[in-house]
């Protein structure tokens, strides 16, 4: 069998060092954009809910997010039934940022996906979908302090 985590790691880790080296003159630290992109495609959002997104702890979802208020891309509001629930909203500022962040997204695309055909973006797609589904079930079942069996 190939190697194809190894693969799609290599990806990852690839774009997102351009984009953390790209986004720094934007005061965006390691990885911050992710969280950003998903509270401006999510105004309201729960941390909880934005750290299973991205597929994180509850603890790296709130540093990030308490960086991302102290420099201004988002901010926390009660909600207004229950004051103990903090929803997270962009700024102007946030969104004036995730606009650079979704061109430099489009662009990482278009590089990425040269050469293949629309049928084969989304048969890749597709696939990518599937493994993404097969391994948030271990996700989820590491999470709640689990081993898995090898």
């Amino acid at each position: 069998m190939k190697e194809i985590l190894r693969e799609i790691g290599m990806i990852a880790r690839a774009l997102d060092s351009i984009s953390n080296i790209e986004f720094k003159e934007y005061d965006l630290a390691r990885g911050q954009y992710l969280y950003l992109v998903r509270i401006v495609e999510n105004p309201g959002i729960i941390q909880e809910k934005l750290a299973e997104m991205i597929k994180v702890d509850r603890t790296t979802a709130a540093r990030a997010v308490k960086k991302l208020e102290i420099n201004g891309f988002i901010e926390k509001k009660n909600d207004e039934q229950n004051q103990k629930i903090k929803k997270l909203f962009p700024t102007e500022k946030g969104e004036q940022v995730n606009h650079f962040i979704r061109r430099e997204n489009d662009h990482s695309d278009k590089v990425a996906l040269a050469g293949l055909s629309d049928q084969e973006v989304a048969s890749l797609y597709n696939l990518l979908q599937r493994v993404r589904k097969n391994i948030e079930k271990d996700w989820e079942y590491v999470k709640k302090g689990n081993k898995r069996d090898y």
